[in-house]
């Protein structure tokens, strides 16, 4: 998908990074791809510490919009 001219799309855990998760910051201090870094990747995507009540008021806070196309 195209970004919106004159705006910046989210980065991949940007949310995780900037609230400091624990889990995030064990992720940072491994190699992508390697056993460990998968281990600790599924904690996030099946037990995730935060719920998307907690992210989407983050991303509003950023000044993020949630769009999507015109249904024609």
């Amino acid at each position: 998908m195209q970004s919106i001219n004159g705006y910046i799309d989210y980065t991949r855990r940007e949310y995780c990074n900037d609230i400091k998760c624990p889990i995030q910051l064990l992720l940072n201090r491994q190699a992508e791809k390697t056993p460990e870094y998968e281990e600790i990747r599924a904690i996030c995507a099946s037990n995730c510490l935060h719920t998307t009540h907690e992210f989407h008021k983050w991303l509003i806070e950023k000044g993020y919009l949630v769009v999507r196309p015109e249904k024609k």
